[in-house]
């Protein structure tokens, strides 16, 4: 796109290369130099709890069910047989998870807090009684299930995906890392600053560094990156208008944002 400031510019893109796409397409189309980084891998969980807790899903024995990413609606693509078995009401976080859900299952979620963060998810949540099906990474922080509880509900969390992070990140990342050459650097989830922090070894210049949610940025604030810009809405599209904000500002001259 003319006259955006991603035109030429070198953007890191740390999202799991599954999840990628979307981001890459939409720098791209601003004329942008996206390299794919992904600094975690996430796989499908396999246990006995999913697994009881699916069928428990598909007989009716839960009241809702969480979705906090699409690579959740993905672990019930893969483990149920249909939509059909997911017998409860639906929450959901954010448009890309309820809009994965919507594409699989062919209907809308029942819930979609205001702002995309689980923090804001589970204070949409009513106040009821009944179980609540959270399938979430296995590093996700346990503060949905607590809230749910203060609400009188009975929350059953079960890992759905694991979350592992590389040694190392790929070559064309680290030269370009290496070389000062990187310009922004596109946070997607507090587990991607972390596994950045632990697989970049050299990096040279000021890239500026934008987050897609403020869970996002405090995780890379608390591992000493400064923020230079955070997501609103926390999307894709809001992700690359942050990067927008953040290199329009000048690469040295606008402190990070508080």
């Amino acid at each position: 796109m003319r006259g955006s400031p991603l035109a030429g510019r070198t953007i890191l893109v740390t999202r799991p290369t599954e999840r990628a796409e979307p981001l890459v397409r939409a720098l791209e189309a601003r004329g942008a130099r996206p390299i794919l980084a992904p600094t975690i891998r996430i796989s499908p969980a396999r246990s006995a709890d999913l697994t009881r807790a699916l069928r428990e899903l598909a007989g009716g024995g839960f009241d809702w069910i969480v979705l906090t990413s699409p690579a959740t609606v993905g672990v019930l693509a893969d483990r149920l047989s249909g939509p059909h078995e997911v017998r409860a009401r639906v929450a959901a976080i954010g448009d890309g998870t309820a809009e994965a859900f919507r594409r699989w299952a062919g209907r809308r979620v029942h819930l979609q807090a205001t702002r995309f963060t689980t923090r804001d998810l589970a204070r949409a949540f009513p106040k009821g009684q009944g179980r609540v099906l959270c399938p979430r990474a296995d590093i996700a922080p346990p503060g949905l299930e607590a809230t749910l509880e203060r609400k009188g509900w009975e929350p059953v969390r079960v890992d759905a995906y694991r979350t592992t992070f590389p040694r190392r990140l790929p070559p064309e990342a680290r030269a370009a890392l290496a070389e000062g050459r990187v310009d922004a650097i596109a946070f997607t989830s507090a587990s991607t600053v972390q596994g950045f922090v632990r697989a970049a070894t050299v990096v040279r210049g000021r890239p500026r560094v934008a987050c897609i949610g403020p869970v996002t940025a405090r995780a890379a604030r608390e591992h000493g990156l400064p923020v230079h810009a955070v997501a609103a809405p926390h999307t894709t599209e809001g992700l690359v208008a942050a990067l927008e904000r953040a290199l329009a500002r000048g690469r040295a001259s606008a402190p990070p944002d508080p």
